[in-house]
């Protein structure tokens, strides 16, 4: 054992190796990676608006952005780079995201660009996906009266798991494959939409499930704002005129303000729609369904995709 290894979290070892191994992974991604998930809570509660540190920090941030150069994967040199090709997350039905908690097999799916339409973070690489942390929503916790419970983002595989849980000992807990599922069902039944989690600087992967709702969500705030930090399921919701009866349920449930009334049935904004699946399960009259939507990114099938990776080897 070194003398580093004395003063340095075996967790955050481990996540230093996985940089080193990276390719395109800067000491400034880094640097960014250690501090998110170090201090998540923060981080979150600033980038939100939500601290008293955020408007004094906002100039220091406008500059970074503006000066610390950004490298695209699979992009060239002149394209921008933009804060949402950075960290965003792909909306999940309920089967996909419970499947993101089922694996029991490290995989490597890199290059998911049909999959996760960004310059940047969009591959799946998972090593120990069975190590599984409930964190308290960082953008739950930032809100003075938020929807509860708190403990519904998961974080996925290491070295993501163990370097959260090292330094967030008071606001994580270890779960099992089981108890994964569990919240996300709970959460679906509260009308919360699953998303898959993806940011550069967590090594370019992806590295959490939430559960979010448009009152506390920072991402669906800066997505509805214009900043299109999140991706289609690959789906949309169509309505089925002859059995719907215009009750309005589903759009009582939906989080990102995609079905209205349209008469003698509730019509669905395509432009808004992100697949997510809730209205579905709300809608009492088994009148809405999903569909294959071909003009947006590939879904999210964890499954399909390492079937796909196998037969490809």
């Amino acid at each position: 054992m070194g003398i580093r290894d004395l003063f340095i979290r075996p967790s955050t070892l481990a996540f230093i190796k996985e940089a080193r191994a990276a390719s395109d992974y800067s000491f400034f991604d880094f640097l960014h990676g250690y501090i998110y998930g170090r201090w998540t809570h923060l981080y979150i509660a600033i980038g939100t608006g939500r601290h008293p540190l955020a408007k004094k920090l906002a100039p220091l941030a406008g500059w970074v952005e503006a000066h610390v150069p950004r490298k695209a994967a699979a992009a060239s040199q002149s394209e921008s780079i933009s804060m949402a090709d950075t960290y965003h997350g792909k909306a999940l039905p309920l089967a996909q995201a419970k499947q993101l908690v089922m694996i029991n097999e490290d995989i490597n799916l890199p290059d998911l660009e049909q999959v996760i339409p960004y310059k940047r973070a969009h591959s799946i690489i998972m090593k120990n996906p069975d190590h599984i942390v409930a964190l308290n929503c960082p953008c739950r916790s930032a809100k003075p009266n938020p929807c509860l419970p708190l403990d519904v983002c998961l974080v996925v595989g290491e070295p993501f798991a163990s370097f959260v849980v090292d330094h967030n000992p008071d606001k994580t807990r270890w779960i099992s494959s089981e108890e994964a599922v569990a919240i996300i069902a709970a959460e679906d039944a509260r009308g919360h939409v699953h998303h898959a989690f993806f940011k550069d600087a967590m090594l370019g992967r992806f590295y959490a499930i939430c559960n979010c709702c448009s009152c506390c969500c920072g991402a669906i705030h800066a997505h509805q704002n214009g900043t299109p930090m999140l991706a289609s399921s690959g789906y949309l919701a169509q309505v089925d005129e002859d059995a719907c009866i215009a009750c309005g349920t589903c759009a009582e449930s939906c989080q990102f303000g995609a079905l209205s009334e349209g008469g003698l049935w509730m019509a669905v904004d395509e432009n808004k729609c992100m697949g997510c699946g809730v209205c579905v399960d709300k809608c009492h009259q088994e009148a809405i369904s999903l569909r294959r939507d071909e003009s947006k990114s590939e879904p999210l099938e964890i499954f399909a995709l390492m079937e796909q990776a196998a037969a490809g080897r």
